[in-house]
């Protein structure tokens, strides 16, 4: 978008006064309300986990709380890559890549081969390969580090999800070994810590911000050039753009600009920002925006308890039941579809300004057939709604206590073991002014407002006909019905998953 300041955003899509309000208040007095404010300057180390913890203390929720507890453990390191707040990056591993020199003698895979637990489906890789080379921030004046790490999980036969390799470079060396569960207990907590570190750049700005936030702001800003109010589609997308134009350019203003949270306090801010953001881009594929073709790609249909998975999938399943039905009543054959300019000029816009017109993305450059359209507008909607929450909602929850998810990293990783201890990882650590922006930034990325708009609850009436109106209240039955299923769930469970319940997620990326 165009926009030189937040008045020059046409008024009709800018935030009402409850919200800006709210979020003024919250983006003013987040250190404050955390009681951080004495320590926003404070260029200091930290010196022991109490003080970390004291600082923490102000607010929690009960997961956060969960985090602190269970940080350090394992299965709890290989349980977030599921349903943390990055869920996008793990894939089944059916061969190592050439640059992770793993081989049987290293690991212990409860009496079978790595070879054997591969071809069983047990073996699973994450590779930060999109961060290698990316010159890390220098924040308070110092160097920061920022790793590309290679991780090697065992799905073990109690249905955890555990790790047993870690690579923190990509290419192989001497001064890059691979570390092990059986290493010292502050090896292999220090290769935890430099990989959650390199998680939290590869969620933000990748996962979160381009993949969301970003792509949203394309969908919005296509349909507002070029669908007319009356239009079927306008009708059926205007509420999941609500309030994202005014986010984004609150992102580029406050977050990522020159003087930015972000841009100051992440090891990632600044110029490695911008190489991470248009590597992403040109990885970028339409099936990865689209779950279930994601989730087929990576290889993960039967990973046991993958909540992500299985509430996103059938949240998909009823948004393209409700698209298909909304647009097959405006829509009688694919002739229809072909012939409307309006529609043709969105996608076109679409594809040339928010994919630079890479065909080998896989996004339409056109629209041939009513089949092809309702499966991009489910994508739409379930972009600006499901997956956004899923990986906004629970930032406070998973980043709050910043041992588990650093923003930024103080010394380079160990390069050979055996040498490092708990004052180690203490300087390594990020300094406490980095820490407690970090933590005020999240919270304000995690709190909704209280003019917030669920998933299917259309205030404004956009739709006037009979079947489009019953197709919204069938709608609506069934995000009810997933909503209790996952509430049922979730009481058996020790951390419960709650992101991809409707009734907490909103129409559109409004935070």
């Amino acid at each position: 978008m165009k926009s030189t300041n937040l008045h020059s955003l046409p008024c009709e899509i800018r935030f009402s006064f409850t919200k800006n309000t709210e979020f003024l208040y919250t983006a003013a007095t987040g250190l404050t309300e955390l009681q951080l404010k004495g320590l926003a300057d404070c260029k200091k180390n930290w010196t022991n986990i109490d003080d970390i913890n004291r600082v923490f203390c102000s607010k929690r929720t009960d997961i956060s709380d969960y985090v602190q507890e269970h940080w350090k453990e394992d299965a709890f390191f290989g349980y977030q890559y599921l349903n943390g707040l990055n869920p996008m990056l793990i894939r089944r591993c059916s061969a190592l890549p050439d640059n992770f020199p793993v081989t049987d003698d290293m690991v212990s895979l409860h009496g079978h081969s790595l070879r054997n637990e591969m071809e069983k489906g047990n073996i699973f890789l994450c590779d930060y390969k999109l961060l290698d080379g990316v010159n890390a921030n220098t924040i308070n004046g110092k160097k920061q580090y920022l790793m590309a790490p290679l991780v090697l999980l065992h799905e073990t036969p109690d249905d955890k999800l555990m790790p047993i390799a870690i690579q923190l470079k990509q290419t192989p060396a001497d001064d890059n070994p691979i570390f092990f569960p059986t290493d010292s207990e502050y090896d292999w907590l220090m290769a935890k810590i430099f990989v959650r570190s390199a998680d939290f750049s590869e969620h933000q700005l990748n996962v979160h911000l381009l993949r969301t936030h970003l792509l949203a702001e394309v969908f919005a800003i296509s349909m507002l050039r070029n669908v007319p109010m009356v239009h079927p589609l306008y009708k059926l997308l205007i509420p999941h753009t609500r309030y994202t134009l005014q986010i984004n350019y609150l992102a580029r203003s406050l977050l990522i600009s020159k003087t930015g949270v972000f841009t100051q306090f992440a090891a990632s801010g600044g110029g490695g920002m911008i190489t991470i953001l248009k590597r992403s881009l040109s990885s970028m594929t339409y099936s990865s925006l689209c779950i279930p073709e994601d989730i087929a790609e990576r290889g993960l249909e039967a990973v046991p308890n993958f909540y992500y998975r299985d509430d996103g999938l059938k949240l998909w399943d009823i948004i393209q039941r409700f698209v298909q039905g909304v647009l097959s009543f405006y829509y009688k054959n694919d002739a229809e579809v072909q012939k409307d300019s309006e529609l043709q000029k969105w996608i076109s816009d679409i594809f040339e300004h928010g994919f630079l017109s890479q065909a080998r993305t896989g996004i339409p450059q056109s629209f041939t057939s009513v089949v092809e359209l309702v499966k991009f507008v489910t994508m739409v909607i379930f972009t600006c709604s499901g997956q956004h929450s899923a990986v906004n909602a629970g930032q406070y929850d998973y980043d709050g206590w910043m041992p588990n998810t650093p923003i930024s990293l103080q010394l380079p990783p160990p390069t050979t073991k055996g040498e490092t201890s708990e004052a180690t990882m203490l300087k390594t650590f990020p300094a406490i002014n980095t820490t407690v922006h970090g933590m005020a930034t999240v919270w304000l990325l995690s709190k909704q407002s209280s003019d917030f708009v669920p998933l299917g609850q259309y205030p404004d009436h956009h739709f006037s006909e009979e079947i489009p109106c019953a197709l919204i209240k069938d709608f609506q039955g069934e995000l009810e019905g997933l909503s209790v299923v996952i509430k049922a769930r979730n009481k058996r469970l020790e951390v419960p998953y709650t992101y991809m319940d409707p009734t907490k997620m909103e129409n559109s990326v409004a935070i």
